[in-house]
């Protein structure tokens, strides 16, 4: 009356690892959809370190410089990305243009407001300077 348990881990050997099988580790761990130990679970490999050296040998992380580098796209690929940039960038133009227009008719609207309070309280709400402080700053500026 003995019960095996059965468990999904199946111990290989290196022979066992085809490149296909390699490249598809290596691109599982750079997609972010799971991480070395995960896979090594999930494939039944045994090291960490047999993965991490597919990763340095077929990944696309430059280990000598620290830096991620890329296939060469094709043009293809580099027409739709740069399709891409421009819809992003007119999409933010006409926001800024939004933008923009709104600030424009704030102004106009403030300075009818001042206008109207200017008139209604007869004070001078905006900042006029006489013209010889004008010329002294002027003079002021100019030394400098």
């Amino acid at each position: 009356m003995e019960e095996h348990l059965e468990t999904a881990y199946i111990k290989r050997t290196q022979r066992d690892y085809n490149l296909s099988l390699k490249l598809q580790i290596v691109r599982e761990i750079e997609a972010g959809k799971s991480g070395v130990t995960e896979c090594g679970k999930k494939y039944g490999i045994q090291s960490r370190s047999t993965i991490v050296s597919w990763l340095r040998k077929y990944g696309t992380f430059d280990w000598e410089n620290q830096t991620s580098f890329s296939m060469k796209k094709t043009p293809e690929q580099r027409i739709m990305e740069l399709e891409a940039e421009v819809k992003l960038l007119e999409k933010q133009k006409a926001f800024l243009e939004k933008q923009a227009y709104i600030a424009d008719k704030k102004v106009i609207f403030f300075d009818m407001m001042i206008n109207l309070a200017e008139k209604e309280y007869d004070i001078d709400i905006r900042k006029n300077l006489p013209s010889e402080q004008s010329a002294t700053s002027a003079v002021k500026k100019k030394k400098r």
